[in-house]
């Protein structure tokens, strides 16, 4: 029989060893690995972009508009970012995406940005335009040299908007600066820096109306861009975010569809900065 001193002895022990063991296997914080994890975000977006050359051609013009400006077409708050039949009216960013390791991460989005050039601004144009006589535009005939010309309703309507549609894919880090702010319990409230680079191919619907043509609307591979982006992830329980990001990009679009006839096209190219704010989840499947 064990006396009551080695019965004391071996119940310390025990506690002991309990109490190491507990401390030392503590199960892990969800947040601290993302290894494994998927992540979906939708948002809304603002832009600016830079002048632009437009080329356009046809079979009875070629000609080029200078330094075009133009603005985007914000909706503002609207129950149509989550009505299913008018979420494309609204500016709108959607993405999902895999962490391949703690900090990195590949993902497939759409920036649904919208693009109008400013009606009635006046630019320079050079080339010809030589339409028959019949035509409504052939008002509009001659041979320019760096001249001044307004973007009237009947010379020339053209915007993206329908938009100017980046389908890209990033690859982006993730850093948890929590600590920053004094945050212990990041499965409660994490704070991470994010930032990551891009590149994809543009699918715009344009709607062009140019020289009285009939109006063309409908969506055409027009180019490629590419873009960086940083932005401040804000995580709620484990799973929910708020995501708010600034992205700067570079467009090159050379086959713009301008008018129903195959012949008739634009391009151009410039740069776009993107503010983008958008809600998410991050699970593992």
């Amino acid at each position: 029989m064990l006396k009551p001193k080695r019965i004391t002895l071996l119940l310390l022990t025990f506690f002991f060893n309990f109490n190491v063991h507990s401390q030392t296997s503590e199960t892990p914080k969800y947040t601290e690995n993302n290894k494994g994890k998927f992540f979906v975000y939708y948002g809304g977006n603002r832009e600016n972009y830079s002048k632009s050359d437009i080329h356009f051609k046809g079979a009875d013009y070629n000609f080029t508009l200078q330094d075009v400006k133009a603005h985007d077409k914000p909706k503002g708050y609207s129950s149509d970012y989550i009505n299913p039949a008018n979420m494309t009216i609204p500016q709108t960013n959607f993405r999902i995406g895999y962490f391949f390791s703690n900090q990195y991460s590949i993902s497939l989005g759409l920036d649904h940005m919208k693009y109008v050039v400013t009606q009635n601004q006046f630019g320079k144009i050079t080339g010809n335009i030589n339409l028959p006589t019949s035509e409504e535009g052939s008002a509009f005939n001659g041979i320019y040299s760096n001249e001044n010309i307004e973007f009237t309703k009947e010379f020339l309507i053209f915007e993206h908007t329908d938009g100017l549609n980046y389908i890209n894919a990033e690859i982006a880090r993730i850093d948890d600066i929590s600590a920053l702010f004094h945050i212990k319990n990041t499965d409660t409230f994490q704070v991470n820096l994010t930032e990551g680079i891009g590149g994809g191919m543009l699918y715009p619907k344009t709607n062009s109306t140019l020289l009285g043509k009939e109006r063309n609307d409908e969506f055409h591979v027009a180019g490629y861009g590419v873009s960086l982006k940083t932005g401040i992830n804000l995580t709620f329980f484990k799973h929910f975010f708020f995501q708010a990001e600034l992205k700067g990009g570079y467009i090159d679009m050379q086959d713009i569809r301008t008018t129903s006839n195959p012949i008739d096209e634009a391009s151009q190219h410039f740069f776009f900065l993107q503010r983008m704010m958008a809600v998410g989840g991050i699970f593992k499947i």
